[in-house]
């Protein structure tokens, strides 16, 4: 019997905190990306040298624009929610929740700390450390494609389908040239669990340097970030919505539906800018500190409370995703859009042999160390 209560006891410590991750991360998350979508707003401005939204206010005080994101949304809650007469009615309902459900889920893999210890537990700070959780990233991602399709076929509407069309070419295409620009950071780190690979670049390189994935891969950072904007279907690759030629897939959608493909947008900015840090700048990691404090190149050691260490980690982890945001919606005010045909090139005869040769020469690097 003690052994039941036991093992009940630690199903429900476990069970509890992974109720409390979700809700605290996701919660965050969520919060974030309303405030992305003022951050957006506010950068066009700031470039095309405008105010930016100013107006909204709550008992006259309008904070800079920051009650705009609350605004946008009881005007999307009260929004009429038309559906085509012709449309497929089931799928034209689905569709949103293909678009915006896979992206959350992924927020699931992304570790925001290394662990926290209360009162004699281990928490670990990500919701679901998968050993290949890489390899889940890369096909729950795909998954994204069919809300894009589906939004612009079940519409019946020639526009939103070449919008769909234009979506599920761009992103397949370049959903294969971000799993191989990865693959390099596998090989060097030996493993495919997102908390491996950012504990790996914990490591020092001649016993100064930081072992993050960008001083280990700057070349595959490179495509990485150039894939990942792509697949986002923002500027300069937002053919699938080109307003000088066509509207885009969710033409048709309006209302809390219409709201769902575009929060679905904003976060993928946050997912991207996750991955990233994660990836290639070292995720939670600040440079020489440990789990016991700072200890400097040469053995000098500044010990660190334990919990001050978690806080700095996890801080690390959102200025770096804080940073990659702004960088994102930089990029989509600042940079022409391609054509066509010119992204699909790009793909095609330029990132993916790139891709390619970058994995060709990793292997060839650590062969010659002795690596393999």
């Amino acid at each position: 019997m003690p052994v039941f209560f036991e093992a009940n006891k630690d199903m429900l410590i476990f069970t509890g905190a992974a109720a409390v991750k979700i809700l605290v991360f996701l919660n965050a998350i969520m919060g974030f990306t309303a405030l992305l979508t003022l951050a957006e707003r506010k950068v066009s401005a700031l470039i095309q040298d405008r105010i930016g939204p100013n107006r909204a206010s709550v008992f006259g005080l309008t904070l800079n624009g920051l009650f705009h994101p609350v605004a946008d949304g009881i005007k999307m809650v009260f929004k009429e929610d038309f559906t085509p007469g012709r449309a497929e009615k089931l799928l034209f309902t689905l569709a949103p929740f293909f678009a915006l459900v896979p992206v959350l889920a992924l927020f699931a893999l992304i570790p925001f700390g290394d662990y926290i210890m209360i009162s004699g537990y281990r928490l670990d700070l990500q919701i679901a450390d998968l050993p290949l959780g890489l390899f889940f990233v890369l096909a729950l991602s795909g998954l994204a494609i069919y809300g894009v399709f589906l939004g612009g076929w079940a519409s019946k509407n020639n526009f939103a389908l070449l919008g769909a069309m234009r979506g599920a070419a761009q992103m397949v295409s370049y959903e294969v040239v971000l799993g191989l620009t990865l693959v390099g950071l596998m090989m060097i780190y030996g493993s495919a669990g997102l908390q491996d690979m950012v504990r790996a670049q914990g490591k020092l390189l001649f016993g100064f340097i930081p072992a993050w994935g960008v001083v280990c891969q700057p070349f595959a950072f490179i495509l990485f970030l150039t894939a990942a904007i792509a697949e986002n279907k923002r500027t300069p690759f937002d053919l699938v919505e080109g307003e000088s030629e066509i509207i885009g897939y969710f033409m048709e959608y309006s209302s809390m539906r219409f709201a769902a493909f575009m929060f679905a947008e904003f976060l993928e900015i946050i997912l991207v800018s996750m991955l990233a840090a994660t990836l290639f700048f070292g995720g939670w990691q600040v440079p020489y500190l440990h789990e016991t404090g700072f200890i400097f190149p040469g053995g000098a050691l500044l010990p660190v409370n334990h919990y001050l260490v978690a806080a700095l980690q996890t801080g690390a982890f959102a200025a770096k995703t804080v940073a990659f945001s702004w960088f994102l919606l930089v990029v989509r005010w600042t940079l022409p859009r391609f054509r066509f045909d010119q992204m699909m090139g790009l793909c095609w005869k330029t990132l993916l042999p790139l891709a390619l040769l970058n994995i060709l020469m990793t292997g060839a690097v650590m062969l010659a160390l002795g690596k393999i």
